[in-house]
């Protein structure tokens, strides 16, 4: 529950001979609600994080099974049992488990008399708590624990802040399960050292979405090691250690790792230690993380953990003050402040005050020159279509480094992008080479801080050089080691077929492939390679070959040229989480040439009619079944816009704010459905700026109604924008880009990154 905001609550006083004044509104900031998204699957945390940092300190949660939270980021709002607070999250993954939730610390007020790893029911060293004791806001977290302790914890990029207040008449106790990371781990070490007042440790972990069943054992491995060190203002009176199910009273050393199964398999084993307090005790505890070392860790203590809670707790509002600021709006809103701040959650620090940080080879590397920070968390098919223009807007210089970060990542890869790096790691997660599209965005948007020449060649080699282990079936479907599943024979064929590409999906590899090609085409022209630029181009029209013109939908190949059958719009067959139904809006690129495909312009409009409506004509917006638009999901999240080009903006117009109105609401069960890493809460901030990316690869935006009167954007190191929106209503009457009126349902690349004035007159009819 947030916290009540006296300046915006309290009421106005009125004296004899003095006029009303209105109460001021509300700082970006403060109508940040952290709890939306964390009931259903919106799989948000709650829990206190600086902008794009490294930590986030936030619950883990029990359904009584010690292997699993029961959520993808170890907190399900409908879940009140807890059994400890991590160090690290990944906002809106969606698999259970995600990923992190590295380290644990629970407050005890019971002994510890046997080994925590085998209360694999989480019945003893666990402890239930109500949401009325439970406060977030950006940068702080507050709980009081039904066991008598309260928590107040704040953030910054890479440490944690914060006391745990003990009850006067029952032992005080602080448990460490270093080895209890969502998906397990491969070892773990733990160092107790009561003199100094400190616990040290890591854990040696990785195994995104390590429950899958996609991916399997290809998935359960270790690619990181996080460190860290923890120091505490109070005498430590007692220390004990387990490994598995011995406990060791006194104990302050101890190693082991739990494995990454699950359930039985994985229950019962681990190792962590715990440090005990005199009763009552007031303890603040001090803790710093590093992906490289201890050492690391100690520096980023030293540089960052200064001052109270409360002192942290304000230099981590400033910084979220200062991000979400960059969009002022003329009218507060909970639910827009929130998806800005969900946005910008990520990418997420790796690299160390000194610069160090954790390379894809495994070993320690430092920034590039002229690069500021290291990045992971790329939750790539996700986030190319909203979640990074986004942030190429508003950060273009956390864009760059990320950019480079990529490559970085990449050069250490033998020239594999990854489609999902995790952290260092890379997991192979989803279909299609959205690295492509990402930096193709990012160039066309602006970005130029990283070395985009070398990146463009890096791209270009993958897209055009098959690898070995483009023929591998390891990891699939979902985890397809490939990054270019096959590409020999996509070159031959002009598409991924299905009974050989060794990917996840040949139809669904197609649209993505074609998508990123296209992005490449338009980044090789802007650099001036136009032959390069003319053979992307035409690899960007291979969709064509999976729309069959006997169905009019998006369909599988064979091989052998012949169409994949049966054939059901409402399957996933030769798809990736999504139905052909769904993919055949997948061609952001050419829309036009997607509409001649489907018949004509008319019959498409026709077709997207019917996507969003049930046979009466009635909004279906969510649950519609796999033949309706589904906005929990990325592949038909552009179709709302594709009206516009279509020659029917007035429709974009009423379904991007049909959309805004009951998609997206306030309250835990506020998202959707998985924010993806930032994606689903962009689409939002776009949508009711009145602005979209039109595809990957350009910085051109399509328009719809804005929901807010003004809007001022002040991007970091970027021209601003002013958008305003006379009269009221979802359609647009008409528009001018700085006093020069704008007949058309598009903005050119050339107004993201010059900024300047648009002006919305808003109609209540079409």
């Amino acid at each position: 529950m947030r916290r009540p905001l006296l300046a915006a609550l309290a009421a106005v006083l009125l004296l004899p001979g003095t006029t009303a004044v209105a109460a001021p509104r509300p700082e970006p900031v403060h109508q940040v609600d952290p709890l939306i998204g964390t009931a259903g699957d919106g799989n948000t945390y709650p829990g206190a994080t600086a902008p794009f940092g490294m930590l986030a300190w936030s619950p883990t949660s029990t359904r009584g099974d010690q292997t699993s939270t029961g959520a993808a980021n170890g907190y399900q709002y409908g879940v009140t049992r807890l059994r400890g607070f991590s160090l690290t999250h990944v906002n809106g993954a969606g698999c259970n488990p995600g990923a992190a939730g590295d380290v644990p610390i629970m407050p005890l007020t019971t002994a510890v008399t046997s080994s925590p790893s085998a209360d694999s029911t989480d019945a003893l060293y666990a402890s239930d708590f109500g949401h009325a004791a439970e406060s977030a806001t950006p940068g702080r977290y507050r709980l009081a624990l039904a066991n008598g302790v309260s928590t107040d914890f704040a953030a910054t990029e890479r440490t944690t802040t914060g006391t745990f207040g003990f009850p006067a008449d029952r032992p005080a106790t602080l448990l460490f399960r270093t080895s209890n990371s969502l998906n397990g781990s491969a070892d773990a070490q733990t160092h107790l050292d009561a003199a100094h007042r400190r616990v040290t440790g890591s854990v040696l972990t990785g195994a995104f979405c390590g429950r899958r069943a996609n991916g399997g054992v290809n998935n359960r491995k270790s690619y990181y090691r996080l460190h860290f060190v923890a120091e505490f203002d109070q005498p430590v009176t007692g220390t004990g250690t387990w490994r598995d199910g011995a406990l060791q009273p006194g104990g302050t050393d101890q190693t082991g790792g739990e494995g990454y199964a699950t359930g039985r398999d994985r229950a019962g084993r681990g190792s962590g230690g715990y440090v005990s307090f005199a009763p009552g005790s007031r303890v603040t505890m001090r803790l710093a993380i590093s992906y490289v070392s201890l050492e690391g860790a100690e520096r980023n203590l030293r540089a960052e953990a200064h001052g109270s809670v409360d002192q942290v707790a304000a230099a981590t509002e400033r910084a979220w003050s200062t991000e979400l600021g960059r969009v002022r709006i003329s009218s507060p809103s909970t639910v827009f402040y929130t998806a800005l701040y969900h946005s910008l959650q990520q990418p997420n620090l790796v690299s160390d005050v000194d610069g160090q940080y954790p390379g894809m080879d495994q070993k320690p590397h430092r920034v590039e020159p002229g690069q500021h920070a290291q990045y992971g968390n790329f939750s790539g098919w996700d986030q190319y279509r909203a979640q990074i223009q986004l942030l190429a807007l508003l950060e273009p210089v956390v864009a760059g480094d990320f950019a480079q970060s990529l490559f970085n990542y990449a050069k250490q890869n033998d020239g594999v992008w990854d489609r999902w790096v995790h952290v260092n790691g890379a997991t192979h997660v989803m279909t299609g080479d959205p690295s492509a599209a990402t930096l193709a965005t990012f160039y066309a948007m602006g970005v130029r801080g990283f070395d985009y020449r070398g990146a463009f060649d890096s791209l270009y080699r993958q897209a055009t050089v098959p690898r070995p282990e483009g023929l591998l079936d390891a990891g699939c479907p979902g985890q397809c080691v490939g990054q270019r599943p096959n590409l020999a024979q996509y070159l031959a064929s002009h598409y991924s077929a299905n009974d050989a590409c060794h990917c996840w999906g040949g139809a669904a590899e197609t649209l993505e492939d074609s998508v990123a090609d296209s992005a490449l085409a338009k980044w090789a022209a802007a650099l001036g390679y136009r032959d390069k630029a003319a053979e992307l181009a035409a690899r960007g029209g291979y969709w064509r070959n999976v729309v069959n013109p006997a169905t009019g939908f998006a369909q599988a190949r064979n091989l052998d040229g012949s169409w994949v059958t049966p054939f059901d719009p409402a399957s996933d067959r030769g798809f990736a989480q999504g139905s052909s139904a769904a993919y055949t809006w997948m061609v952001p690129q050419d829309v036009t040439g997607l509409a001649e495909a489907l018949g004509g312009k008319d019959k498409a409009i026709t077709r997207l009619d019917e996507f969003f409506h049930d046979a009466q004509g009635n909004w279906l917006l969510r649950g519609g079944g796999p033949l309706r638009y589904d906005p929990t999901n990325e592949p038909d999240i552009h179709a709302p816009w594709m009206y516009n080009e279509l020659g029917a903006p007035r429709k974009t117009q009423d379904t991007v704010r049909q959309i805004l109105d009951t998609v997206y609401t306030t309250g835990p069960s506020g998202l959707p459905g998985n924010d993806d890493l930032g994606t689903m809460s962009a689409w939002y901030v776009f949508a009711a700026l009145g602005i979209y990316p039109r595809t990957p690869g350009s910085a051109e935006l399509l328009v719809a109604a804005p929901l807010f009167g003004s809007a001022l954007i002040r991007p970091d190191h970027a021209a601003p924008i002013h958008i305003t929106a006379a009269g009221t209503g979802r359609y647009v009457a008409g528009l001018s880009r700085n006093g020069v009126p704008v007949h058309d349902w598009k903005l050119p690349g050339d107004f993201l990154r010059g900024g300047g004035v648009l002006r919305f007159a808003l109609s209540p009819s079409p």
